[in-house]
């Protein structure tokens, strides 16, 4: 099975150390990226850590297709316990933070400990005998710097552009628990709060560059691995196809991104409105996937993709240029907030990305915030809010803890799973998404078990299912879990539906598919197991809303995967997981 390449390279911040150990091992069984680094978590986090302190670990990897030159590769992966949900959390960007990676030579990355000021890492090439080439260099004119300052600081003074970069705003230094890392300024490691985990550690970026990836005759991709070793992957067709149907696609998202699914959410009942009190919204026209690809003004990708599904947008009145908002961000800070202009909510989004923080958790905290007020529709108030937040200024000094955390002080109800705010598709609708916001290790996170696609439909009649009810739908959900955590490993982009078969999958990583799927399997497992010994069990894994068959339908769930109908991994307390038992 095709696999990243490389060792693992420890960056001690606390130490200012860079040391290199070899993990072939892992790299083959696990593939790459969300996959490596679940497993390097598995191995090396305490279960007891806290997860903003110096015990902490964060890991950062790609997979085997960042050394080809196909679409849907520009993404990488990153993995810590996350702040806001006190579970195992992978998250992955895309934008041409990937290459650069595989560039410095590494298979992965991890970040340890914590400094006693203000940081950025700059990892480079290692030197011929394989020693690492990392930088320490003290920023501490980079404090409370917003995301496009820091990117400018790095191109002045070495010559780094923003796709070598990834860092955090204001928001990660003051450890907002939904706050981003963010890399190619607008495109970030969302959701989990790894930006916080980034400022618990004082570590303001990382940068990467290197010359080891180099496009070959053949089509195929060199890369040093090491100091003795190159890596010369030929690809199979498929390759081609994938690379060929991505760039003469006519979908709707080249034009509107996930944006585009906004009106049609609407009118089957899965757009959560007004902090979640509804299901529709009155004024979805007016920040439709129409009205963002009226504010469209060039294309946007990432690296080496021909989709170009990325919304750079722009308003000229009212000074405000951005990239998006994609469907989520349409929901958090439009519908959800009661704001009818997608002006509004393209500001909202610029705020989060230049100030480094996760537009739907922000979006749902403030929407929530917005409730307790009687303030839906104020979009000033919105803005400010935002800006708060990110800075722990008054009320956004509680805000910034998160739905969850926050909802009592404002006598709200908690719409959360594990502690993770809902995106959209909603699950009172689409009930087998609901089903797989339950089930996500992750927490409430749509791309997780990404089950939405089957209930709207977005897919064709063959593989259409009625959204109501949850019959015959664990088994499906289980499989889409398990296909989902390989692309994450791979590392391959959601967005390849429909163009990355199975079969092309199964090629691409010259594996078999239903071994593929077992190795999803063990991925969700091991995060389960993680999460176990923290203290998670059925009880996380619940809705604040009823769907009709739950406690059957997530107890067949478990009766699948081979769980206790507690919730938890048998063998999980005493380290003999199967399957995933130290070898």
């Amino acid at each position: 099975m095709r696999h990243a390449q490389g060792p693992l390279l420890t960056i001690d911040l606390t130490e200012r150390t860079a040391t290199t150990e070899p993990i072939d091992d892992r790299l083959a069984e696990f593939v790459g990226g969300r996959g490596l680094n679940t497993r390097l978590a598995y191995d090396r986090i305490p279960a007891d850590v806290d997860p903003l302190g110096p015990e902490n670990r964060l890991f950062l990897s790609t997979g085997p297709m960042q050394y080809s030159t196909t679409s849907y590769t520009g993404r990488m992966a990153a993995t810590t316990v996350s702040p806001l949900t006190n579970g195992l959390c992978s998250s992955n960007a895309g934008g041409f933070l990937s290459r650069n990676f595989v560039g410095a030579g590494y298979g992965a990355v991890e970040i340890v400990g914590e400094s006693d000021e203000l940081l950025a890492v700059h990892v480079r090439e290692a030197d011929a005998d394989g020693t690492p080439t990392v930088e320490f260099e003290a920023v501490p004119d980079l404090a409370d710097a917003e995301v496009p300052a820091v990117s400018d600081r790095f191109a002045d003074t070495h010559g780094l552009e923003a796709e070598h970069v990834a860092c955090i705003g204001p928001a990660g230094e003051n450890e907002v628990r939904f706050a981003s890392v963010m890399t190619s300024d607008t495109r970030a490691f969302g959701r989990g709060g790894l930006g916080a985990v980034f400022g618990a550690k004082d570590l303001k970026a990382i940068t990467f560059e290197g010359d080891g990836v180099a496009q070959s005759a053949t089509g195929s991709r060199t890369a040093s691995g090491d100091a003795d070793a190159d890596i010369d992957i030929e690809w199979p067709d498929d390759a081609g196809d994938v690379h060929r149907e991505a760039a003469t696609s006519d979908s709707i998202m080249k034009r509107q991104g996930t944006a585009s699914v906004t009106e049609l959410a609407n009118e089957v009942d899965a757009l959560p409105s007004y902090y979640f009190s509804e299901t529709s919204f009155e004024g979805a026209a007016g920040i439709s996937g129409d009205r963002v690809e009226e504010k469209k003004y060039k294309k946007g990708t990432c690296s080496q993709c021909a989709f170009a599904c990325k919304l750079p947008t722009r308003d000229e009145v009212r000074g405000i240029e951005t990239e998006g908002p994609e469907f989520e961000t349409v929901m958090a800070f439009g519908s959800n907030a009661g704001v009818d202009d997608v002006v509004d909510v393209m500001r909202s989004n610029e705020l989060c990305d230049e100030l480094g923080m996760d537009t739907i958790s922000c979006g749902d905290v403030v929407s929530m915030y917005l409730e307790s007020e009687g303030e839906f529709g104020n979009a000033e108030l919105v803005h400010s809010l935002v800006e708060r937040i990110a800075h722990r200024e008054g009320v956004g000094d509680v805000l910034a803890e998160g739905v969850h955390r926050a909802h009592e002080a404002f006598d709200v109800d908690d719409w959360t799973v594990k502690g993770m705010p809902f995106p959209g598709h909603d699950g009172r609708t689409l009930n087998g998404q609901g089903l797989g916001f339950a089930t996500s290790n992750r927490g409430a996170d749509h791309m997780y078990g990404e089950f939405y696609p089957y209930e709207y439909p977005l897919v064709g009649k063959d593989e259409a299912l009625d959204p109501t009810g949850l019959a015959g739908k664990p088994p499906k959900l289980v499989a889409k879990e398990n296909r989902n955590a390989v692309l994450d490993s791979a590392v391959i982009c959601k967005f390849s539906r429909g163009v990355v078969t199975d079969d092309r999958l199964a090629a691409l990583l010259d594996g078999d598919y239903e071994d593929l799927l077992e190795l999803g399997g063990r991925i969700v497992q091991l995060e389960r197991a993680f999460n176990n010994a923290r203290g998670f069990d059925r009880g996380d894994d619940e809705l604040p809303y009823d769907i009709d068959g739950f406690d059957e339908a997530l107890s067949t769930y478990y009766e699948i995967r081979g769980w206790n109908d507690d919730g938890t991994v048998p063998g999980y307390d005493d380290g003999a997981v199967a399957g995933v038992a130290d070898d």
